[in-house]
């Protein structure tokens, strides 16, 4: 069974796969430009227009740095992502990659992995999505009522926070929240609160992905020159605004403080690996997907890293814990028609990101069960718009009905847990080509630094400096016990340990040196979201492999030939 369970599927036999069973359906139209244009849509969206002001906050202006350091990490994984891209150019993305690397085992993992990704990424983009637009429509003096455009969650916390603290103790969106439990319709004494605006757009872009690609392109190049363009206003806008006193200190949290916002930027920066998913449709995939990963990265970044600081230049980081910190800092500084602006450009914005991973899903959903690990219902195209279609409803109900009833606040960390998982096993995907000589089919290839005896000694350097800077980390360490070490510091250790395995690895078999500092920039980020995102994470590969071995086991196409 073990055996069975890490078949792997060949380059040529996925090609191969591709031509059959309506794999040509897809129609190939998508060029290099359109696929940085969606690269673009998909990363600069929620991340920059809502999360980025809580980091803001949590770090200060420090924060600009941790956005050099998560991209620098990203870079690694790009590459990763892009050699994979060239040498297998089909939908699926990383799952795909892992099946012909890992197994067909990790390759369900990693799929599963990646329906978390997606799914709980666009209900945090919908959620953002609709308190731009409840914000918009109240500058145009329309107001949609407090409790049919937020989850219940808002209310039943301020209703608490009022209950122990008083009136005086609630912010803005508690008030906000309040309201909406007292004007709530009710059944049976139950207050009825949802958030009508996040179901609604996520409906109408799952229609827009459900006819056609080249319909999806063409919007999202449009949002994507829309939002570009008001995101290069505010920069040059707001620099003469900028008070340089405002950035000090620059990281007034410390180290800490500067991690501890992990989450909401890599949030920021997922969804280059989104474009991957839609290889069948690029004109030339080996040569335009690995192109357009790195242009996506670099320009973002660049966007990202001077926002950053234009914003903490503008207003104190101590005032940016708000959900639209672009039109909040305008409003701070007496610009209410930049502010303006910006509400409505910023609903266009994320409207883009939110197609992007809305076209991605089906597609990772479409790959599996052509493998047949998925029903075959997942694999039908559309015969008149030529796109999946049965995946696309899946994905606009998965991603609609959460944002419905749940607070942003609880998705956010769990996308990233996901995402970093995969990227890791993608870039360890690289390593196993390189071993294997799947790298000689590849037409792009991560540029190659032997590692021999680079992994091993950054490790005895990191030690060095640990044991010289990090006496208050290592005295920390000295007061927990080994259940609270286990608890709180378990993938702490799993990351030192990867580190060592990997130099002993490096040496003995001359790992390039680049997919290997991927895979330990992302587990060191890994180890900063917390443990309560891992456990949830944990349970839900549970379920996907209760999925897996109920069913995808059994119909596996590869299962099926073995028995032939």
């Amino acid at each position: 069974m073990s055996h069975r369970l890490f078949r792997k599927k060949s380059v040529d036999q996925i090609l191969l796969d591709t031509q059959k069973e309506g794999g040509t359906g897809l129609a190939k139209v998508l060029g290099v430009t359109d696929l940085v244009s969606l690269g673009i849509a998909a990363i600069v969206g929620a991340g920059i227009f809502s999360t980025i002001g809580l980091a803001s906050y949590e770090g200060g202006p420090a924060v600009s740095l941790l956005f050099i350091f998560t991209a620098f990490a990203c870079v690694f994984t790009a590459l990763a992502y892009a050699q994979f891209a060239s040498t297998v150019p089909v939908s699926g993305s990383a799952y795909t990659y892992a099946y012909v690397a890992f197994g067909e085992l990790f390759a369900w993992i990693i799929g599963w992995a990646l329906v978390l990704e997606y799914a709980v990424s666009n209900t945090v983009i919908a959620i953002s999505w609709s308190q731009y637009f409840v914000s918009m429509l109240e500058g145009f003096g329309l107001h949609i009522p407090a409790w049919l455009s937020m989850a219940p969650g808002y209310a039943y916390d301020a209703v608490d926070k009022m209950n122990q603290h008083g009136m005086s103790s609630l912010t803005a969106i508690d008030q906000h929240g309040l309201a909406a439990f007292n004007s709530a319709p009710r059944i049976g004494g139950m207050p009825i609160i949802f958030d009508l605006p996040a179901g609604v757009i996520t409906f109408l872009v799952t229609w827009l992905v459900y006819i056609g690609i080249k319909e999806s392109q063409k919007a999202s190049m449009i949002m994507v020159m829309i939002k570009v363009g008001i995101i290069l206003a505010v920069i040059f806008g707001g620099i003469f605004y900028v008070k340089p006193e405002n950035w000090t200190p620059f990281a007034p949290n410390g180290l800490q403080g500067v991690l501890g916002s992990v989450a909401a930027v890599f949030f920021a920066f997922i969804g280059f690996d989104s474009i991957s998913t839609t290889a069948e449709e690029c004109k030339n995939p080996q040569r335009d997907l690995p192109k357009a990963m790195i242009y996506c990265l670099l320009i973002c970044t660049v966007l990202y890293v001077a926002i950053t600081l234009v914003l903490t230049g503008m207003v104190n980081y101590t005032e940016l814990n708000v959900k639209d910190p672009l039109a909040f800092v305008f409003k701070y500084v007496g610009f209410d028609h930049m502010a303006g602006v910006i509400s409505v450009t910023s609903v266009i914005a994320i409207t883009s990101a939110l197609l992007v991973y809305q076209l991605a899903q089906p597609r990772i959903w479409m790959t599996m069960s052509r493998d047949g690990l998925l029903w075959k219902k997942f694999a039908t195209i559309h015969p008149k718009y030529k796109t999946p279609s049965f995946a696309t409803i899946v994905t606009g109900l998965v991603v609609a009905i959460p944002s419905l009833f749940f607070k942003m606040d609880f998705f956010v960390d769990l996308t990233s847990v996901g995402t970093f998982f995969a990227f890791i096993l993608v870039c360890a995907g690289v390593l196993y080509m390189d071993y294997s000589g799947l790298s000689a089919k590849s037409k792009f290839k991560v540029p190659y630094i032997n590692g021999k005896y680079l992994v091993g000694a950054g490790l005895i350097i990191a030690i060095v400096l640990i044991g010289i800077y990090g006496k208050d980390t290592l005295n920390e360490w000295k007061k927990l016990s080994i259940l609270e070490i286990i608890e709180h510091k378990m993938l702490v250790i799993i990351f030192w340990l990867t580190w060592l395995g990997l130099g002993i690895y490096s040496f003995k078999m001359n790992f390039s040196l680049l997919p290997v500092i991927g895979i330990l920039i992302n587990l060191y980020l890994m180890t900063e979201l917390g443990a309560s995102n891992w456990i949830i994470f944990v349970i839900w590969l549970v379920l996907g492999l209760g999925v897996y071995f109920m069913y995808g086991y059994k119909h596996s196409k590869l299962n099926k030939s073995a028995a032939v």
